[in-house]
């Protein structure tokens, strides 16, 4: 009878820790901030995801650049390269070409050329925007001088599908209008133009913007 009553108190007292543990929420599915690097060569001072890490999705806006029989994306400084359906941090190739120089990055006056300078990644003039170096001689020793104030950015637009359109469809359109729109004249010198080519391109897919 003692053992009897004794298993009925434990399983009274693990009643209310059972229904605890039912209504207890979920664990969160927010993805993981990724493991970031700090960046403080030439007193750029600023961090980035780690090479190797891997990103579910591409952030927003995010430049498609095509070189070799490869695919690369680019955005704030990051470069990025398909694994899978997901997306990992890369070192750009050498040679590669951006139109546009991340939001923040080192000037750097070698030899009277200018370079520049973020996350790793030394940038030079090119015909069609700004093209991947390796680092210059003279690099270490190069004192940095601040940029110019970059204007100021464009709000980004959110994109709404007018035909139902998957959102895998939607990503698809964006990085297709986002390669057209670096292609059109003056895209590469002015972010306007670019946004409005863009904006162009989306509405012709069928999407409307915010």
């Amino acid at each position: 009878m003692k053992r009897i009553a004794a298993l009925a108190l434990a399983a009274l007292l693990a009643a209310p820790l059972a229904a605890d543990e039912r209504h207890r929420p979920p664990p969160s599915r927010r993805v993981p901030p990724p493991p970031a690097v700090f960046d403080g060569r030439h007193r750029h001072d600023h961090y980035y995801p780690a090479p190797g890490w891997v990103a579910p999705v591409l952030p927003g806006s995010s430049i498609g650049v095509t070189f070799g029989d490869g695919q690369f994306f680019f955005h704030g400084g990051v470069w990025y390269r398909p694994y899978g359906t997901r997306f990992r941090v890369v070192l750009p190739p050498l040679g590669i070409v951006v139109p546009l120089l991340p939001p923040s990055y080192v000037t750097l006056w070698i030899g009277g050329v200018p370079y520049y300078y973020a996350n790793g990644v030394y940038y030079a003039p090119a015909p069609a925007g700004y093209a991947v170096v390796a680092p210059p001689p003279g690099a270490d020793g190069a004192t940095p001088v601040p940029p110019a104030p970059p204007p100021r950015p464009l709000p980004e637009p959110i994109y709404y599908p007018r035909s139902g359109q998957s959102a895998a469809q939607l990503e698809t359109d964006r990085r297709e209008c986002n390669r057209w729109a670096t292609q059109q004249p003056g895209a590469v010198s002015d972010p306007s133009i670019f946004e409005r080519a863009l904006a162009a391109c989306m509405d012709g897919r069928g999407y409307s913007s915010r």
